[in-house]
């Protein structure tokens, strides 16, 4: 099991290592002079273009592509993530300052999807053809195709527009005043839930009723043991294998959704910050935030690689 983690160590630091690459040189193939976007039409007047150069200068912009992406990528390995054009401050800095906002979003949202799809799909399974079954179905295929803006749009019309017993807007730490934090991030962590939570359902629904169907679960059920028991000790556990796969691609839906739903409901996390560092071709806020993104997801999938050894200990690490 070393060899196979210190095997999958190293092909995740390829990984990000490629992203790196593409990442670089894609938001500089967008047209646009970072320096320039920042300016107002006054500044943009009176600036001269040796100005402009010792501007370009200081943020490292008049380089070659090659040569800014080898000293990107060294100040990277010492931990710095460059300077933000759009803050004038540490990359690193500014991201540690949202990161919590899109981590109490992000894991409310997967914690609620993870837990109450489970549940929901093991319900649907054990009383298939009933009426529950029918209603989650439905409900899961709905939350399947409904896209999180949209969804957004309609939470923001009907709780803060119609009822108006929501606000539409803003964060504010739960340490600060937890009744509104609560109330202001109850509609964008339903946006972020509502497709992961549809997908863990059907998914936890079809591994249910295919490991229902063997050998061993009628074998439990011939020696008398409760539902409970079969379904919490036998069935379950063997069912989670595909559904613990879909993580990572909740995990991502998440991460990606955050980038919508922060500009959406004006949260000042790190999804908004990328849409502002793409706004203004803040090259070094788009390289930071993607970069910790993909870090997020790798390290993700790299652990639940390893856990599907304790759901199933047939799997063989070799």
């Amino acid at each position: 099991m070393r060899a196979y983690i210190i095997r999958r160590l190293i092909q995740s630091v390829f990984v990000l290592l490629i992203v790196t690459i593409v990442v670089f040189f894609a938001i500089r193939l967008l047209p646009g002079d970072p320096i320039l976007v920042l300016m107002s039409p006054e500044e943009m007047g009176v600036i001269t273009e040796e100005q402009l150069e010792a501007l370009r200068h200081e943020f490292g912009l008049d380089k070659p592509m090659i040569v800014q992406y080898v000293v990107w990528l060294s100040d990277l390995a010492h931990g710095d993530l460059g300077v933000s054009v759009l803050y004038r401050t540490d990359v690193k800095n500014e991201i540690l300052r949202r990161l919590p906002i899109t981590l109490h979003l992000g894991l409310l949202a997967i914690i609620i999807s993870g837990s109450l799809g489970i549940l929901l799909g093991v319900v649907s399974a054990v009383r298939r053809g009933r009426w529950l079954d029918t209603v989650v179905t439905v409900l899961a295929n709905i939350g399947i195709t409904a896209p999180p803006f949209w969804v957004g749009m309609l939470l923001i019309y009907i709780f803060a527009i119609y009822f108006r017993v929501l606000p539409v807007q803003g964060y504010t730490s739960p340490l600060e005043d937890f009744w509104m934090s609560t109330r202001q991030i109850i509609m964008p962590c339903l946006c972020l839930t509502v497709f992961p939570l549809a997908m863990v359902a059907r998914q936890t629904r079809s591994s249910m009723l295919e490991v229902m169907g063997q050998d061993y679960i009628r074998t439990a059920w011939s020696k008398g043991l409760r539902e409970r028991v079969i379904i919490a000790r036998h069935a379950l556990k063997n069912a989670l294998i595909p559904v613990v796969t879909l993580t990572v691609i909740a995990v991502r839906l998440v991460l990606g959704g955050a980038i919508i739903i922060e500009t959406v409901f004006n949260i000042p996390g790190i999804g908004r910050l990328a849409v502002k560092g793409i706004n203004t071709h803040d090259y070094a806020i788009v390289q930071g935030v993607v970069l910790i993104m993909v870090t997020a997801v790798v390290l993700i999938n790299l652990a639940i690689d390893l856990s599907y050894g304790w759901l199933d200990p047939r799997v063989r690490y070799e």
